[in-house]
């Protein structure tokens, strides 16, 4: 008997608590405190959700969750707050942008 499963469990954003709050460990681009749930999706759609323990820190720019205590400082109010950072080349990229202009890579 041959059994195929395409499905899998993510986390997606449920609410955003603070944003700004903090700067991406992946990226440094700022991200928002966010409470989340855990979503299982059988061949892609979703059959159940719960919420998350506590909150966590999320990238919009590289869509990365982790905790808070692992985030930097938010960025400052006087540095330019759009400017972003890509993921693969760590160079200022600025947020209108949805490619890096300097290796090409997806922001």
């Amino acid at each position: 008997m041959f059994f195929f499963f395409a499905g899998g469990l993510e986390q997606q954003v449920r609410q955003v608590v603070k944003s700004g709050a903090s700067r991406c460990i992946a990226c440094r681009s700022p991200c928002d405190l966010v409470d989340y749930e855990k979503v299982l999706k059988i061949f892609f759609i979703p059959v159940w959700r719960w919420p998350g323990k506590e909150s966590v820190m999320h990238c919009n720019n590289c869509k990365l969750f982790f905790p808070q205590t692992y985030s930097l400082p938010p960025p400052d109010a006087d540095s330019t707050a759009e400017a972003l950072r890509c993921r693969f080349c760590d160079r200022r990229v600025e947020s209108e942008f949805s490619f890096c202009p300097y290796c090409g890579s997806a922001m």
